[in-house]
């Protein structure tokens, strides 16, 4: 075996079984209090981390530096991400992975593994007591309090039964090693346990980075699991579907929730559409997604969101998350949810006091894996028990923090003080409500070695492991969790500052090689795949980005504009001119209210326009920006990693060239104008448009050629159109309206606003005419952006949308349905061209409207603005909100 690559210092028995010394990458290795993962009580290493070295025998701190930067860059790439509520900032944090996984050999797997199935049992059992029979309150197994008086227990559920009596399709155990070496549970997730979408990407990033190690450990994989968790719920499913392939989704929160990074790329992995409830809707007591072709039914979902968010009607009022009718649909079993609803007091740090007994005398066997020692002040007998001996102590709410009143509201977990009056005070404060108390012995956590700063370093950890139901009474428990490091206790915390480590399970036997791939398709799938329907939630996104992005794009090309005429040497613009460009500033969210126009004070103007462009609020730049990332951040699933780094890099990057020399926090106290300050702002507006324009045209580009041409891409360039319609129709006004377009910086400027000058001055070289000027703006069709060319172009697309009735609906053909839908809106553009000729748009000079009569040109796009205005609401309420639908319900 070669040589490991550290040195010697002081004396250590190595994996070589010779004695070498310490190295400095572990002089920071301290001996504690709890169990060491790395190393035995006499200093040799553990086996398992014997193996892992001897095959790293090149390598050196330097390597392994490398290996963590490329981890970094890996999870940077892929955009993984997790939100922390408490960031001002409101942005997702990148997820904090360590390099080296945390292993766990076979036999400690061995007692993990049959100690969390004998759980994952007995809590799916206990469910189905508290809502059937009760047994176990009766014979006082369990105190009603932790019960029927916890908010989670739906009392709306009692009597119940889920389909194949499954209650926990998922549980998830939080579980520690203690000093003795073995494993006690510390928390349990029995309503929608996060962390599955982590798992597979820790394992990814982690097992590329040490690809022989993981071979030659015999690293048990984990597809199987999956595949059992989508089998099982697919056959449960089946309950509801009426015969038919059940339809399954994802449900999410939404892109605001912690680990919604996690829900995309689970949802990506099992192949389940990813909804949130929005998406959702309730008709005759079952469950559709409202996507673009009409309601599809759901008859599973696998859900990620809380019991209390899930229906406004019967549970949290204030919740915009859930689906209004959902509990209704679950009671009437048209739709079986993963996990099922109810289980949030079995979450309750209390409960695990009373397991020991309940699997005596359930199970006939000992609970295998016991949690901490555990007294519910509740019960008198444990409150006398423990009171005299709280000191190092863990509290923790019974109930949810955030509900109830008193006391109980805002409870946190907390360590108890070891004297004095703190200690005094929280005797009273327990003293007061009891119930709403649960105390926890403290344990020290075991030290897992983490790779920081080019040594191994000790930290304290758990391990999330997840135990999936086969549906037939059976458990698999997934080889492998989310382990995470412990900033402090009694609580583990990703979002104050924990991290996370890939888990590794050793396993004595084969390796299981089940991969979640796809079976290869049939001739007969591949039209099927084509038409999968797409959300309307997704459409709508969709639909929005393409609006902000062509917003964005008008808006850079205005204020660049803009700038350039301030920034001429030459003579000021004519009045009418610098009438109609402040018109267009004040209406594109370019300019606050109260600015005075160009014409009046133009370097008051332009301080006031380069302010405005990076500042956050309603229409600027920055805005657009914000909400663009916003709208493509919740359309992941269906961007290329490119695509999006492109969207979200541009808003960082303007903002950053945007920002005042001297002024990093992004005050203003450079933003002088007039002088030698106010100079370089514009020059910096300048240069920032320059670049935020290139990289538009990127987007733009990746809209178009990177994106596959389905109903969600046809709506998308629907947005795009129907946003740049409107801007080109405002920009004619703007400039027919007053007589602008006659004077030659107008004429240039109007061109310039189209981006036609160099089709322009190809075609008709210096000549400022308004015929051919008209020509190439209002109708040449293969101008991009001509108004012809605008309309011919929507007119096409919308044409190929999709259309009918949804469930419910009067029996009508479905293709007279859809043609309907799309005449309508079609009905809503002129059928071909622009719908006036040429010569009667010439019949007028520019500015005829200040005469008295409006100029045709401005009549042609105001009639056209309103139009776009009225497609957009079409759109909306036929293919997102299916308002349309409802209304046609409620009068039948």
């Amino acid at each position: 075996m070669s040589r490991p690559w550290f040195l010697p210092d002081e004396p250590l028995p190595l994996i070589d079984g010779g004695t070498a010394g310490a190295a400095s990458w572990l002089r920071d290795w301290a001996t504690g209090a709890g169990w060491d993962e790395l190393r035995e009580p006499d200093g040799r290493w553990r086996e398992p981390w014997q193996r892992f070295f001897a095959e790293l025998p090149a390598a050196t701190p330097a390597e392994l530096n490398e290996r963590a930067a490329a981890l970094a860059r890996q999870i940077h790439e892929d955009g993984v991400t997790y939100n922390v509520y408490s960031d001002p900032a409101g942005a997702p944090r990148e997820w904090p992975l360590q390099l080296l996984p945390f292993i766990v050999d076979a036999a400690d797997w061995r007692q993990i593994e049959a100690g969390v199935a004998q759980r994952a049992a007995l809590l799916n059992r206990v469910l189905a007591d508290v809502y059937g029979p009760r047994r176990s309150l009766r014979d006082a197994l369990l105190p009603a309090a932790l019960v029927v008086g916890h908010p989670g227990y739906l009392h709306g559920l009692q009597g119940h039964v889920p389909a194949g009596g499954v209650w926990l399709h998922i549980a998830a155990f939080d579980l520690a090693r203690g000093p003795d070496g073995g494993w006690v549970v510390v928390g349990q997730r029995t309503q929608s346990p996060s962390g599955l979408g982590y798992v597979l990407e820790n394992r990814l990033g982690v097992s590329r980075q040490f690809p022989q190690a993981f071979r030659q450990l015999n690293i048990q994989h984990l597809a199987s699991g999956y595949r059992l968790l989508l089998q099982t719920l697919q056959t449960l499913a089946a309950s509801a579907s009426g015969g038919q392939p059940p339809r399954l989704a994802l449900l999410t929160p939404g892109p605001y929730n912690e680990t919604y990074f996690e829900h995309a790329y689970l949802a990506r992995y099992l192949g389940l559409p990813l909804v949130e409830g929005s998406d959702l809707t309730v008709r005759g007591g079952a469950v559709y997604i409202k996507t673009v072709h009409g309601l599809e039914p759901v008859h599973g979902l696998l859900r990620r969101l809380d019991d209390d968010f899930c229906d406004p009607l019967e549970l949290r009022p204030d919740s915009t998350l859930g689906v209004p009718g959902l509990l209704e649909a679950v009671r009437e079993g048209r739709v079986v949810m993963a996990n099922a609803l109810g289980a949030g007091f079995l979450e309750s740090p209390a409960v695990h006091g009373f397991l020991p007994g309940l699997c005596e005398r359930w199970l006939g066997e000992p609970l295998a894996l016991l949690s901490l020692p555990t007294w519910w002040c509740g019960e008198a007998a444990a409150w006398q028990a423990v009171q005299g001996d709280l000191a190092g102590k863990a509290v923790h709410p019974t109930y949810p923090p955030t509900l109830g009143a008193g006391l109980r509201r805002g409870l946190q977990s907390a360590t108890l003080p070891h004297e004095g009056a703190a200690l005094d005070a929280w005797l009273a404060r327990i003293a007061r409500d009891p119930e709403a108390c649960t105390v926890q012995a403290a344990m020290p956590y075991s030290r897992t070695p983490l790779w920081s700063g080019g040594r191994l370093q000790p930290q304290g950890v758990t391990l999330r492991v997840y135990a999936v139901a086969d549906g037939q009474g059976g458990w698999q428990v997934l080889p492998g969790g989310l382990a995470r490091t412990a900033t402090g206790q009694p609580a583990v915390s990703m979002q104050h500052g924990g991290s996370s480590l890939d888990t590794w399970v050793v396993t004595e036997g084969p390796v299981d090689t089940f991969s979640m791939l796809p079976p290869p398709l049939r001739v007969e799938d591949l039209e099927r795949q084509r038409q999968r329907p797409v959300s309307s939630r997704t459409a709508e996104n969709l639909y929005w980005m393409g609006r902000y992005t062509e917003r964005t794009e008008h808006q850079v090309r205005l204020a660049r504009t803009l700038l350039g005429v301030l920034g001429e040497d030459d003579e000021p613009p004519s009045p009418e001119v610098a009438a109609a460009l402040s018109s267009l500033a004040q209406s594109s969210g370019l300019l606050p209210p109260g600015v005075p126009p160009l014409e009046q004070a133009p370097r008051v103007f332009e301080r006031a326009l380069i302010d405005e462009l990076s500042r956050p609020g309603a229409w600027s730049v920055a805005y657009n920006l914000q909400a663009l990332e916003r709208t493509a951040g919740a359309l992941r699933d269906r961007l290329a990693p490119e695509h999006w780094r492109l969207i979200r890099d541009m808003g960082e990057g303007f903002a950053r060239r945007m920002r005042p020399a001297g002024a990093a926090d992004g005050s203003v106290d450079a933003r002088v104008a007039g002088g030698p300050a106010g100079v370089a702002r514009a020059v910096d507006g300048t240069a920032a448009l320059e670049r935020l324009g290139l990289q538009l045209a990127a987007v733009t580009g990746a809209h178009t050629d990177r994106m596959t041409r389905d109903v969600g891409w046809r709506l998308l360039t629907i947005g795009r159109l129907s946003e740049r319609l409107i801007q080109v129709c405002a920009v004619l006004r703007a400039f027919f309206e007053r007589p602008a377009a006659g004077h030659p910086d107008g004429f240039d400027a109007l061109l310039a606003l189209f981006d036609s000058t160099i089709t322009y001055r190809a075609r008709f070289q210096r000549r400022q005419e308004l015929l051919p000027l008209l020509d190439l703006l209002v109708m040449d069709e293969a101008n991009p952006r001509a108004v012809a060319c605008v309309l011919r172009r929507l007119r096409t697309e919308c044409a190929k949308l999709p259309g009918g009735p949804g469930p419910g609906a009067p029996r009508v053909d479905d293709a007279q349905a859809a043609a309907d839908r799309v005449q309508h809106l079609l009905a809503r553009l002129p059928a071909e061209g622009v719908g006036r000729g040429l010569a009667e748009l010439c019949a007028a000079e520019p500015g005829a409207g200040q005469r008295g009569s409006r100029h045709p040109v401005v009549e042609l796009a105001e009639g056209l603005s309103r139009a776009a205005l009225d497609l957009a609401h079409d759109i909306d309420r036929a293919y997102f909100s299916h308002a349309a639908l409802t209304e046609r319900l409620l009068a039948a």
